[in-house]
């Protein structure tokens, strides 16, 4: 190789760097990316601290990293190049075939123990009926999906230590595994479609005793054909065909009041502001808040239940409307204050734990059960 065509390759590469330094800083900031369903880095400030402890450099480089120009396409190229090259996992999310699957890491078994010590402790501490209702998640109901020797946690074994509290469980996992063949995740999203969330609220009925839904009763209402998920934006993995979102249960006759803030809101069963931005799912409920009651106007037999969840429980709230007169979900990221409190106050007599296994094994907010 000439030196002359060293030089010019030299030459060319840093012009083309040159050129991506000039492109970022025409180009305004973003602060959020749509894509990857966050918080960007902005531009960092200097002191003397920061430049001695090093810290300075290191935000620099993500400030570049996160602002980079046209860095959602690049981070899809890299995924697509890593996967020519035979690579089946991208930030713990397996490619399987049209669907993406969220890896379950090992959890820390004593955080594990602790958790479930914590259910049976609300359930000695309030006269309300303690019903467990764990979702596995599809690296479980789906794992025959996966790449061959693909490690992820053994979720059965979760749902056997938490049958030892002896405290009633919906067989969710069950539930599930009976419609495997059947569209109940997303395959851009770790949680579960609407069609899952069905069957998931007959399982909490059956376990309630209670009359479980009909499908055949709902009309479902595609609001969206475009919808990628979580997993869609961690993974990389951009080239997949949306996935499709369903309302199945009407909002009339239903009064929802949020306290998002703090104080009570009118609420929504649907938000449907959120069908425009990249987070539809949020649009189940409006997405995450502390507290959410919704009464049902034409169930006068005053019978209520009590949602402790995650986000998965947004999607099947609307089928427990249809059989309690009020469904009150609290999320204990946000809500502090005493759950066997709020169950005395608000003359709750069942309450159901429903999490998926991955976000319950690693949670540490279930410790304020215990208040």
């Amino acid at each position: 190789m000439s030196k002359a065509y060293t030089r010019f390759i030299t030459s060319l590469f840093c012009l083309f760097l040159g050129g991506l330094f000039v492109w970022h800083l025409l180009l305004p900031d973003r602060a959020q990316s749509e894509t990857e369903n966050r918080t960007l880095a902005q531009v960092p400030q200097l002191s003397w601290q920061t430049l001695k402890d090093g810290s300075f450099g290191q935000a620099v480089e993500k400030y570049f990293a996160d602002q980079f120009p046209l860095r959602d396409d690049w981070t899809g190229l890299k995924a697509r190049l890593e996967q020519l090259l035979g690579r089946e996992c991208f930030h713990d999310v397996y490619l399987c075939g049209d669907t993406l699957i969220s890896k379950v890491e090992e959890p820390d078994m004593d955080l594990v123990g602790k958790n479930l010590t914590y259910l049976q402790r609300l359930a000695e501490k309030t006269q309300a009926a303690v019903t467990l209702g764990f979702i596995p998640s599809a690296a479980e109901i789906w794992k025959e999906k996966l790449p061959t020797g693909a490690a992820s946690y053994d979720q059965t074994h979760f749902l056997e230590l938490a049958g030892e509290l002896g405290l009633p469980m919906a067989d969710l996992e069950s539930a599930l595994s009976a419609h495997k063949e059947e569209p109940i995740f997303y395959r851009t999203d770790h949680h579960w479609t609407t069609l899952g969330a069905f069957y998931g609220a007959n399982a909490v009925l059956e376990s309630l005793g209670m009359e479980t839904l009909n499908q055949e009763d709902f009309t479902p209402e595609i609001v969206s054909e475009n919808f990628n998920g979580t997993l869609y934006s961690t993974s990389g993995i951009h080239w997949l065909t949306p996935d499709t979102m369903e309302y199945w249960v009407e909002d009339t006759g239903l009064d929802i009041t949020t306290y998002r803030t703090g104080t009570a809101e009118k609420g929504v069963l649907y938000d449907r502001s959120y069908l425009e931005k990249k987070d539809k799912y949020s649009s189940f409920l409006g997405g995450n808040q502390p507290l959410c009651v919704i009464k049902n106007t034409k169930i006068t037999d005053g019978s209520k239940v009590l949602l402790i969840r995650d986000s998965y429980a947004d999607a099947m709230a609307p089928f427990l409307t249809q059989r309690f007169s009020e469904v009150h979900l609290l999320d204990l990221r946000y809500y502090r204050a005493s759950v066997a409190q709020y169950v005395q106050d608000n003359g709750i007599e069942d309450i159901v734990v429903l999490y998926s296994v991955q976000n319950f094994i690693a949670d540490r907010n279930v410790v304020l059960l215990t208040q």
